[in-house]
C-alpha cells in the first residue's frame, strides 16, 4: 500500500488497515533500520480512574491505608 506524507507532516492510513486495527487513537512510532513502525497503544485516562473514585468516595488516605494493610503493615493513622 502506498499512502503521501502531507507538508504537514501527515499521514493518512488505508481504511482497511484502520478497519483491522479496530478503534485506536495513540501509536507509538520507533525508527528500525530505516522503517517506521506504528504499534497501537491504548492510553489509560487517569482523569477517568480519579472520577471513579470520587463517585465511590475513595480518598488518598484509604488508598494508602489499602496498601498499607496488603503489605502487612498498619496504616498510618
Amino acid at each position: 500500500m502506498l499512502t503521501k506524507l502531507t507538508e504537514q507532516n501527515k499521514i493518512t492510513l488505508p481504511s482497511s488497515v484502520t478497519e483491522a486495527l479496530g478503534p485506536v487513537e495513540y501509536f507509538e512510532i520507533t525508527l528500525e533500520n530505516g522503517q517506521i513502525i506504528l504499534t497501537p497503544v491504548k492510553v489509560q485516562r487517569s482523569d477517568a480512574v480519579r472520577e471513579k473514585l470520587a463517585e465511590l468516595n475513595i480518598t488518598e488516605q484509604d488508598i494508602a491505608d489499602a496498601i498499607a494493610w496488603s503489605r502487612g503493615s498498619s496504616a498510618p493513622q
